[in-house]
Order: structure tokens, then C-alpha cells, then sequence
């Protein structure tokens, strides 16, 4: 795992080692190269991660963007 949230597969893998294995936290994250914090995050949690698309924006972003598009194209018709 490279930076960023932890994979579907980690999160199984990081609760399979702490539950079946009875591995200790700090093992977990050494072992996978992760923060301790995020190994009792995943810990913790019962379900696993869920991930937005890279290119999902939030609805906020979505009116910015037509407006400024709207903007644009007034400019460009002349009716700025």
C-alpha cells in the first residue's frame, strides 16, 4: 500500500492477521509497511473502505464549474 486509504484486501488482510493470527497491532503495521493508526482504524472498523472515483466532485463543484462554463460562453458570444 502506497500512501493514500488502505485497500479493500488490506483491510481483510490487517483484520484477518489481528483476530485469526492474534498478531498486535504495531506487528500489523510493520509487517505492511502502514501507521499503527491506520491498522486500529481498520481494526475497529466492520466494514470495509469505501472509495469515491478520482473523478467524482461534489455537487458544490459541479455548479462552479457550469457556471464558470456559462461565463465562458457569454464571453465568447459577446454578452459579457
Amino acid at each position: 500500500m502506497l500512501g493514500g486509504m488502505i485497500t479493500v484486501e488490506d483491510w481483510a488482510e490487517i483484520r484477518r492477521l489481528y483476530h485469526a493470527e492474534k498478531m498486535p497491532k504495531k506487528h500489523i503495521a510493520e509487517k505492511l509497511g502502514i501507521s499503527r493508526n491506520t491498522v486500529a482504524k481498520a481494526v475497529a472498523s466492520m466494514e470495509p473502505p469505501k472509495y469515491r472515483s478520482p473523478g467524482t466532485c461534489s455537487g458544490e463543484i459541479h455548479a462552479l464549474l457550469r457556471q464558470r462554463q456559462r461565463a465562458l460562453t457569454d464571453e465568447r458570444s459577446g454578452e459579457a
